[in-house]
């Protein structure tokens, strides 16, 4: 099987149409999704010399750009708190409740394990997202990972804000079921 090349001087052109469409469904926010592919093509020119051409280099991009998502959002919920993103994912008491982060590895000290383990999570996110309920997955979105306020929530949606809270409660519920069958089994 021949090996794939790579040729940045034709990223722009060839793929930065693909990974826009790519990123605003994930961050919702055109300005933060052109940073993050602008991140990844820096990322791809910094480490062409781990490029091996066993992927096509749009594959190779896309690996990337989906750890620039991820740590997108945990930068946004680190600087946030993170009470949004509490999930109860292991029946005991005693750690009912545990942040979702503290299971994710450390990203400052990064071995290859670590990275497919972070890209396989954040893939689990998506992947249990995308089965909640409309309205239930974009209230999550918003109050959680884009950090809306009640207030804007609820007028865009034009919900109350105790509808908000049981939406959020709910979409928090079937987020945890989802990831406790597909991720932490």
């Amino acid at each position: 099987m021949p090996k794939h090349q790579i040729d940045p001087n034709n990223w722009v052109k060839l793929y930065s149409d693909y990974l826009f469409n790519y990123t605003i469904t994930r961050v919702n926010d055109r300005e933060v999704a052109q940073d993050l592919i602008s991140e990844t093509f820096l990322a791809g020119l910094k480490s062409m010399k781990n490029f091996k051409g066993e992927a096509s280099e749009r594959t190779w991009l896309v690996s990337i750009l989906k750890r620039k998502i991820i740590d997108h959002y945990r930068k946004i919920n680190s600087n946030k708190g993170k009470a949004e993103v509490r999930m109860n994912y292991i029946n005991d008491t005693d750690s009912e409740g545990d942040w979702l982060e503290e299971r994710v590895a450390d990203s400052t000290v990064k071995t290859a394990e670590d990275s497919l383990v972070n890209s396989e999570l954040g893939d689990a996110i998506y992947d249990c997202l995308a089965k909640l309920p409309g309205k239930q997955a974009d209230v999550f979105k918003m109050k959680t990972m884009l950090g809306y306020d009640t207030e804007s929530i609820c007028k865009e949606l034009d919900i109350t804000a105790s509808n908000l809270w049981v939406i959020i409660h709910r979409a928090r519920t079937a987020l945890a079921e989802c990831m406790e069958d597909n991720w932490f089994k």
